[in-house]
């Protein structure tokens, strides 16, 4: 616990160093730190289950289709639901006694109900699709109880939380998962095949990001908008990284033999969402003397130990289509996703021109895929919901590694605070913190490799 706290308070004073640093100094920085770590204590694979019996603590828009994945996995029994909105808990009761199954038990009572929740004994594993401020409490109150923790994006949104969860999953040998999604999506998982397949070459460089218009969304008052807008209102940097970050990181072996170095973030004016607010609710409507602190466009570089680089995007207040912006780019080729998935792939007598993607799905396309997309046919985000939840209910069912533990929550998550620090200081290089304490040297395979 000393140590801990003497860590922490090194992280503070460190992130009030002032403006202007260099990488050295940022270097030195990470040496001293290192000197107050305690040697990381891995978490245990956890042994087979006959069931797994979830409690589930926030039933709004993901909360619900996550709960109606886990209502078609076989072995996935869910036994308590929380949120502080009834009529969410009912819906979700609702939804269990269609299924054929026993009715869950409702918590409503207030915001902090989620503890009586976890400390059920007949509960496993606890998911949270919460506001992003109330993921580190649930999951740390989950471990604490006993229970595995998985929780929707981001895990946390500074270094200290991550520091919190990394140190409450050692201590009680519980997993805590950040539950990404879009690790699971069809072309990303394809890609990551075809690196690991090492049809690229050696990899120098990616992009990705989240670039979705969400002006609507942090308007909404009855949607996300009560919290997300606030947000909006307090940080200046990358609010939501993992979305493109996480099937990167899996690409470039993030914590499995590589990790970011140090990250630059650049943020533009700040003028999409008051723009928003005058034209929908007027100039002088309350709405448009709301003021926002978040950047329209977030523009992160990271570095790897390894000698890669990967720009990371965050744009929720232009108008735009989807994207995710994902490109992987090696010494023998090149692809990308948005607006349409291309690939180039260096052969000789071969011309510089593009191919599409689809032509390698019949000897790239991932066997997780190949596996479960029949099964995932109507869920959410083209099935990847459905696989996502699968593939943790399975793993914990037969006994084996999840696809991602708590140093790849943490390390995707770190990028909140990372780049809100950097924009605070000009643009001034942050090193990460080394969340693994050294184990992200050993090359370990991704458990998503594997068909379990």
């Amino acid at each position: 616990m000393e140590n801990n706290l003497k860590r922490r308070d090194f992280i503070k004073r460190s992130a009030m160093a002032g403006v202007g640093i260099a990488v050295g100094s940022v270097a030195l920085a990470e040496e001293l730190q290192q000197k107050l770590r305690t040697p990381v204590k891995p978490v245990p694979v956890a042994k087979p289950m006959e069931k797994v019996r979830i409690g589930y603590v926030g039933a709004g828009g993901m909360g619900t289709a996550h709960i109606s994945n886990l209502l078609k996995i076989k072995g996935a029994e869910l036994v308590a639901v929380c949120d502080v909105v009834e009529d969410r808990v009912k819906r979700a009761q609702e939804m269990t006694l269609k299924a054929g199954q026993p009715k869950p038990e409702g918590y409503f009572k207030d915001e902090y109900d989620f503890k009586r929740l976890c400390q059920r004994d007949d509960i496993d594993l606890v998911y949270t699709a919460t506001p992003w401020e109330w993921h580190v409490p649930v999951c740390i109150e989950a471990m604490k109880n006993g229970k595995h923790a998985a929780t929707e994006v981001p895990a946390a949104y500074t270094i200290d939380d991550c520091w919190n969860l990394i140190e409450v999953s050692e201590k009680t040998g519980k997993y805590c998962i950040m539950m990404e999604n879009c690790n699971y999506d069809k072309i990303e998982m394809m890609i990551l095949n075809m690196v690991k397949k090492n049809l690229f070459g050696e990899l120098l460089y990616a992009e990705c990001g989240y670039l979705h218009d969400l002006r609507g969304v942090k308007h909404d008052m009855n949607g996300e908008g009560v919290w997300r807008r606030a947000h909006s209102m307090k940080r200046n940097g990358d609010h939501y990284p993992t979305h493109g970050l996480g099937p990167i990181m899996q690409c470039f072996d993030i914590n499995r033999g590589n990790y970011f170095d140090y990250l630059v973030s650049f943020g533009t004016k700040t003028r999409g969402l008051h723009l928003y607010a005058e034209k929908r609710f007027g100039p002088d409507s309350p709405q448009a003397k709301e003021k926002f602190v978040l950047s329209d466009i977030v523009t992160t570089v990271l570095k790897t130990m390894n000698g890669e680089t990967i720009v990371l995007t965050h744009d929720t207040s232009s108008p735009r289509p989807y994207s995710r912006n994902i490109l992987v780019q090696g010494t023998g080729g090149i692809v990308r996703k948005y607006p349409e998935s291309k690939i180039y792939i260096e052969k000789e007598g071969k011309p510089d021109a593009w191919e599409k993607v689809d032509e390698y799905l019949k000897e790239f396309e991932h066997p997780v895929w190949k596996e479960l997309e029949e099964q995932s046919k109507g869920a959410g985000h083209g099935g990847m919901d459905y696989i996502e939840d699968y593939r943790l209910v399975n793993a914990l069912l037969k006994g084996v590694e999840p696809d991602m533990d708590v140093y790849d929550a943490a390390v995707m998550s770190a990028v909140c605070e990372l780049s809100d620090r950097s924009i605070k200081q000009k643009s001034a290089p942050q090193k990460f913190p080394d969340f693994t304490r050294g184990l992200w040297k050993k090359q370990r395979e991704l458990p998503v490799m594997k068909v379990k």
